[in-house]
């Protein structure tokens, strides 16, 4: 019997039997190839693409991202020859996109790196909790840590958040939540710290009429209570013993007893605790269940102090300004007080931001926020005369002129997202700059052309 020779595939046929957008870039950031997904998702044709740079097609830059300050997963390749993965936010046409890179080496017959293939996740518009953004920030920490639960979050795996007091582990929670396959399930939330032994088994699992006195009815827990979605357990580390060998059975088996029955329920929820104790240390010393954590912490999670990721501080003012009814009429912040909030450490981390932030409008009144109605409780941390921490973003902001501005509405083609971004304010802000050099006549009005 003859045996039929098969012709081989092209690597553009192979790239697009990828159902998800895909792209080869060569060495020097030049896209060679573009498969159908990565054409159909952003409407255009491959030979709008294939040919130019990458950082021209999805970041509307004549210099490589790394240049703007963003982490490069080409680069990274050809530096490590390991696959990578990073956040990135694209542009193309009037469309802004946030994505997930994942960079992988394409090596020739000496093994050497000739190439590099690229998979495009596009992350879906973030689901909003009463019209506010989940996370605020847009700093290299910040963008690690979305890229982690990025990869988590659709996931079933239960998730252990770690980090200081004030940090904002319930936003994270809520942030995997949203993005999980149970995001329209209810997401519930439980604080061991604020309750007895005896409320927080019955807050948890529900009990039976007479199980306890004073219980004069049945109650449903929060386990229940959480069907189909998420229960957030925050300062795990406070949890009786007496209590974490039920809460490792419900891990384990999906199965719960309310208090004062003899009947096991199934329950279908994922669970995200959270602390911001060591409970490594606890477990080794005995004060903390070693199986319990080791079910806890498959994928655990540091969310980091909002000492080390300061460049967002400017953002989350604003953003906690704009939350506040009459906070509006403060934006955009002066030069000077955003260097006031950079100049300092945060022990109580974004609360204690939110608290300053919220301290200062009132003491403001009706008048512009300035320096002297920044007030921490404490002298700052760093010297008063020397430059403040962030100052990279102290000088950004301090630096916006209306040539700036122009410069930065032209090369985005007058998008005001997309400005924004690369001037580094949030669009609000933006909108008060451009309104405010438009009535001193020091910008035409077509220039801004919206989003």
């Amino acid at each position: 019997m003859e045996t039929r020779q098969w012709p081989k595939p092209s690597c553009e046929q192979i790239a697009d039997m990828l159902i998800e957008p895909f792209v080869v870039i060569d060495p020097g950031y030049r896209i060679v190839a573009a498969n159908r997904a990565y054409c159909r998702h952003y409407g255009i044709s491959k030979e709008e693409v294939v040919g130019r740079r990458c950082h021209e097609v999805s970041h509307h830059s004549s210099v490589p991202c790394s240049r703007n300050g963003e982490h490069c997963p080409l680069e990274e390749v050809l530096r490590t020859g390991d696959e990578a993965q990073v956040l990135h936010l694209h542009y193309h046409h009037a469309h802004t996109e946030q994505v997930q890179l994942h960079s992988v080496p394409i090596r020739d017959a000496q093994g050497r790196i000739s190439h590099i293939g690229e998979y495009v996740h596009p992350i879906p518009p973030l689901r909003t909790l009463q019209g506010d953004a989940l996370l605020i920030g847009r700093s290299r920490p910040m963008l690690h840590l979305t890229s982690l639960l990025q990869r988590v979050a659709p996931t079933d795996t239960t998730v252990l958040l770690l980090g200081e007091s004030g940090v904002g582990k319930e936003r994270v929670a809520s942030y995997v939540h949203h993005y999980s396959q149970r995001g329209d399930g209810p997401f519930v939330v439980v604080d061991c710290s604020t309750l007895g032994d005896q409320l927080i088994e019955s807050e948890l699992f529900g009990h039976e009429k007479g199980a306890f006195t004073g219980a004069a009815a049945r109650k449903k827990g929060l386990f229940e209570a959480a069907q189909s979605g998420t229960l957030f357990i925050d300062e795990i580390g406070d949890l009786p013993l007496a209590l974490q060998s039920k809460l490792l059975r419900a891990l384990e088996t999906g199965t719960i007893r309310r208090v004062g029955s003899t009947e096991y329920l199934k329950v279908r929820v994922r669970v995200v605790a959270a602390t911001n104790r060591d409970i490594a240390h606890m477990a080794k010393q005995g004060s903390f269940r070693q199986d319990l954590y080791y079910r806890l912490s498959p994928f655990p999670i540091q969310v980091p102090a909002l000492r080390e990721h300061k460049d967002d501080v400017p953002a989350l003012a604003e953003h906690f300004l704009s939350r506040d009814p009459n906070g509006e009429r403060h934006l955009p912040l002066p030069p000077e007080v955003i260097e006031a909030l950079l100049d300092y450490d945060y022990p109580g981390n974004v609360r204690e931001l939110r608290n300053v932030v919220e301290r200062a409008a009132i003491l403001a009144g009706g008048g512009i926020i300035q320096p002297q109605h920044i007030d921490f409780g404490t002298p700052a941390r760093n010297a008063p005369n020397g430059p403040a921490a962030g100052g990279t973003v102290a000088a950004r902001r301090r630096g916006l002129s209306a040539g700036e501005v122009l410069a930065a509405l032209e090369f985005c083609h007058g998008h005001r997202n997309q400005t924004a971004q690369r001037l580094g304010v949030s669009e609000r802000t933006l909108y008060r700059y451009v309104e405010r050099l438009r009535k001193e006549g020091r910008i035409e009005p077509e220039v801004d052309r919206g989003r």
